[in-house]
C-alpha cells in the first residue's frame, strides 16, 4: 500500500548513497529463478550459495536488470488467498515474471501461495510485518523487528527462499532500514508508477494512470490484497499485453 510521501520517486533521482559496513552472513543465500520472462515453462528455484560477506547496495533501487525499455512488475501487500491465485495466473498467462513484496503474518499464514510464487520464477520482497507506514517515525529496534521478524517468516513459508529486496511500507525508509536491509541481501526497493490500484478507482482510470505515468521509470507498483483486487487483476490483463505492444520487455529491479 503506498500511502507515503516518498511514493513519487522517479528514475532520474539517484537516492543519495550511505556507507555500509558489509556483515558475516552466516546462512546461504537462496534465490528465486531469475531468468526473463518470455514465455517458457517456469523453472523450479535454484539454490545459490552467497559469499559470507553480503555486498548489496542500501540504495533505493528502481531501475531494471532487463535494461533500457524494460519494466518491472511489483505487487504488495500478499500473499492472499483470493487474489494472489488470479494474479498469478496473468502474470502466467503472459509470460511474465514479477516482484511479490509480502507481509510477514500473511506469508505464514499462506505458505502455499509462497511457494507458488517461487515456483513460478518470481522474486520475493520483505514487506515488514505490520505494514506500518510510520515506521520512519519509530526506533531503530522497531525498524529491525519489523524487517527482520518478516524476512523470518517469508524464508521460512517459502522452504528456505530468501526475500530480495525490502521495500518499506508507504516509501517510509530511513538510513538505518537500508543499511540493515543490505546487510541481509536485501536491496531496498522503491517504485516509479503508483498505479493507485489500491483506491479502486476503477480498472480504466489504473490503466491510465499507467501510462500516463510510465515515462517516470520503470518500476510499476500494483497490489494483490488489502481488500478486493478484482479491479488489479483486470488493468493487468490489459497492461501486459499493452505494453509488449509498445515493445517494452519485463526485468526485475536491479541489485
Amino acid at each position: 500500500m503506498a500511502r507515503h510521501g516518498g511514493r513519487g520517486w522517479h528514475g532520474r533521482v539517484i537516492a543519495a548513497a550511505v556507507g555500509v559496513t558489509a556483515v558475516a552472513a552466516a546462512a546461504s543465500v537462496w534465490t528465486a529463478q531469475a531468468g526473463q520472462s518470455g514465455g517458457a515453462s517456469p523453472a523450479a528455484p535454484t539454490q545459490h550459495a552467497a559469499p559470507r560477506t553480503v555486498s548489496v547496495s542500501p540504495v533505493i533501487a528502481h531501475a531494471s536488470d532487463g535494461g533500457a525499455h524494460a519494466v518491472n512488475i511489483t505487487i504488495d501487500d500478499g500473499p492472499d488467498p483470493v487474489w494472489t491465485p488470479q494474479v498469478l495466473q496473468v502474470l502466467r498467462e503472459n509470460g511474465v515474471k514479477a516482484t511479490f513484496c509480502m507481509i510477514g503474518p500473511q506469508a505464514q499464514a499462506h505458505p502455499d501461495l509462497v511457494r507458488q510464487v517461487v515456483a513460478a520464477g518470481h522474486r520475493l520482497c520483505d514487506h515488514t510485518v505490520s505494514h506500518d507506514t510510520t515506521m520512519d517515525k519509530k526506533s531503530e529496534a522497531y525498524q529491525s523487528q519489523q524487517i527482520l521478524d518478516a524476512e523470518q517468516q517469508i524464508t521460512k513459508a517459502s522452504g528456505g527462499i530468501r526475500p530480495m529486496y525490502y521495500r518499506a511500507p508507504g516509501g517510509a525508509f530511513t538510513p538505518y532500514s537500508r543499511e540493515l536491509a543490505a546487510s541481509h541481501g536485501m536491496r531496498p526497493l522503491g517504485w516509479n508508477v503508483d498505479s493507485k490500484d489500491f483506491e479502486r478507482p476503477g480498472t480504466d482510470a489504473i490503466v491510465a494512470t499507467v501510462r500516463r505515468e510510465l515515462s517516470n521509470g520503470p518500476t510499476l507498483l500494483f497490489h494483490d490484497a488489502g481488500g478486493d483486487r478484482s479491479q488489479t487483476v483486470a488493468a493487468l490483463r490489459t497492461l501486459l499485453p499493452w505494453l509488449k505492444q509498445q515493445g517494452y520487455s519485463f526485468g526485475f529491479p536491479v541489485r
